[in-house]
């Protein structure tokens, strides 16, 4: 698969390099790499038969995106359980986005409201897994459930803050989709309606509690 794309110019090396970075950001977000698994650069590219400077160029990009630990003088490796930024980036989330909520719930009008109902409708509807891929969740269901989190909070109107909103989100993804794992029985689709219901009816209080509540549950699911 790799080999057909090697090109000795720079442009050839960039297209390698982002297919390298694609296949290590999947692989790790599907749960093929276990949480504190080394990610040794040399099997790496063994196993996908490029340069050494390919993955290395790769596995940077990744650690970028907080999906891999550069250690010293020990290569790269997934992050663990208990590493302590899953509660941090918690705690980050559970300060910042009520009070998005309670500004959209006072800001948004009748657009924010519907593309509100229609995002929740989506990820309803959406099946989370693909049938004959395994339990890890689907690309289309994880991408409809960062659509609703999202469109609940853009009713702010501040675009600052909704960048510090996707920077923790992309921070988070890992964390989350671990927790999902350890408690599969959680009933995220009733939480996620709670959610729509409690935005749409205007009730800021419950609103910010429901969500609060969805997010500590997310972060306690690391500490099984």
């Amino acid at each position: 698969m790799y080999e057909t794309l090697r090109a000795p110019d720079a442009p050839g090396k960039k297209m390698l390099s982002e297919q390298v970075y694609v296949h290590l950001r999947g692989a790790i977000m599907r749960g093929e790499y276990a949480p504190g698994q080394a990610l040794k650069p040399q099997d790496l590219a063994k196993k996908m038969d490029v340069s050494l400077a390919v993955v290395r160029e790769a596995l940077v990009r990744v650690v970028g995106e907080g999906l891999a630990d550069r250690l010293p003088n020990r290569g790269f490796a997934v992050p663990t359980f208990s590493d302590r930024r899953w509660q941090e980036i918690a705690e980050a989330r559970r300060t910042i986005e009520p009070v998005l909520l309670r500004m959209s719930i006072e800001r948004g009008d009748l657009d924010w409201e519907s593309r509100v109902r229609a995002a929740h409708h989506r990820l309803a509807r959406t099946p989370a897994y693909v049938p004959g891929e395994g339990e890890h969740y689907s690309e289309a269901w994880s991408e409809s459930h960062r659509l609703f989190h999202r469109t609940l909070i853009e009713g702010c109107g501040n675009p600052f803050l909704l960048e510090t909103f996707d920077r923790l989100w992309t921070a988070s993804e890992l964390a989350r989709r671990w927790s999902a794992r350890r408690n599969p029985d959680r009933d995220g689709a009733d939480e996620h309606r709670r959610l729509e219901e409690a935005v749409l009816a205007r009730n800021a209080d419950t609103a910010a509690v429901t969500l609060v509540r969805h997010l500590t549950l997310t972060a306690a699911g690391l500490e099984l």
